[in-house]
C-alpha cells in the first residue's frame, strides 16, 4: 500500500505524463476540406473524356467510390462534411502557384487541406528548366505562411512527390509508353531517351532524381515549422507504383487504381489512420 507521500508522488507523475504525452485521441474530424496541388489531385485522365480533369476521381476530395478518397473516408466517420470538399488544385500548377491556391483555401475557411505539389517543378522539358530547390523552398514557405496567417486552425497534410525515376524504371520497356512520352513530350527531364544507357542520360536521370529528393526534403523541413502541418514521411515517394497504377492514355498520371492506392497509402499516415 502506498503511503500518503507515495500517492502524492504517483499523482504528480501521472499529471506529468498526461501533460507531456501527445494527445491520445485522434484529431477532431473536419467538417470541411480542400485539396491543393496539380493534375494528380485533379485526377487528370481518369474520366470518360481523355486528357481532361476528373475531380470526382481525386484521391483527396473525390466522390468516386472505388477511389475512396480522403473526403469519402472522412464522410463515413463524420457525415457533417457532406458537400464541403473543394478541389482547388490546377493541372499544370507549379509550386509558385500554391500561394494563390492557399489564398482560395483561406477564403473557404476549411478545417483540413491536402498538399500534393512539385511534380511539375521536376517534370520540365529539360533538366535546366526544373525549379531551383532554394526557390522551391521560398515558394512553399510563402504558401504556408498565407494559409497559417489567414486560417491558423486549418490542419495541413503535405505529401511527397511521386517518384518519377520509379515511373521510368517501371515503364521504360513498354513500347507504347515510350511512344507516348516522346509524342507528348512528357516529363522529358526524366523520360527523354528512356532506353539509353549512355552515361550522359544515366547521369541526367540521377540528377533529376536528386532534385526531386531535394524538393521532398524541403516539403518535410518547411512543414516541420508549423504545428498544424503533418508530413507523409516520404510515403508517396516510397510507394512502388506499378504499371496498372498508371494511366494508359499518357503513361504518366495515376490511373483510377493509382488514385485509390494514393488515397489508401496517404490516409494510413495522415491525421486519422
Amino acid at each position: 500500500m502506498l503511503r500518503r507521500g507515495g500517492r502524492a508522488l504517483l499523482g504528480a507523475l501521472l499529471l506529468v505524463v498526461v501533460i507531456q504525452s501527445p494527445v491520445s485521441a485522434a484529431a477532431p474530424l473536419p467538417h470541411s476540406m480542400a485539396g491543393t496541388g496539380d493534375s494528380i489531385s485533379r485526377a487528370y485522365n481518369t474520366g470518360f473524356w481523355p486528357f481532361t480533369d476528373n475531380p470526382a476521381g481525386s484521391w483527396s476530395t473525390g466522390t468516386t467510390a472505388s477511389v475512396n478518397s480522403h473526403y469519402l473516408r472522412i464522410r463515413a466517420l463524420n457525415p457533417a462534411i457532406q458537400g464541403k470538399a473543394y478541389n482547388d488544385a490546377r493541372s499544370g500548377a507549379l509550386m509558385r502557384d500554391l500561394n494563390g491556391q492557399m489564398a482560395t483555401v483561406v477564403a473557404q475557411r476549411v478545417d483540413y487541406v491536402t498538399v500534393l505539389m512539385g511534380g511539375n517543378d521536376v517534370c520540365q522539358p529539360t533538366e535546366a528548366q526544373m525549379t531551383d530547390a532554394v526557390l522551391f523552398e521560398s515558394q512553399f514557405k510563402a504558401a504556408m505562411d498565407t494559409l497559417t496567417a489567414g486560417s491558423p486552425g486549418t490542419r495541413v497534410f503535405v505529401l511527397t512527390i511521386p517518384n518519377v525515376y520509379n515511373l521510368w524504371a517501371v515503364l521504360k520497356n513498354n513500347g507504347t509508353a515510350r511512344f507516348i512520352w516522346a509524342l507528348g513530350q512528357v516529363c522529358q527531364s526524366m523520360l527523354k531517351n528512356p532506353l539509353s544507357t549512355a552515361q550522359a542520360d544515366v547521369d541526367r536521370r540521377v540528377r533529376v532524381l536528386a532534385r526531386e529528393q531535394a524538393f521532398n526534403d524541403v516539403l518535410k523541413n518547411v512543414c516541420g515549422l508549423y504545428t498544424q502541418c503533418r508530413f507523409d514521411n516520404h510515403a508517396v515517394f516510397n510507394t512502388a507504383f506499378t504499371a496498372g497504377d498508371v494511366s494508359t492514355r499518357d503513361y504518366f498520371h495515376p490511373s483510377v487504381a493509382g488514385q485509390a492506392k494514393l488515397a489508401a497509402g496517404t490516409w494510413a499516415v495522415g491525421f486519422w489512420p
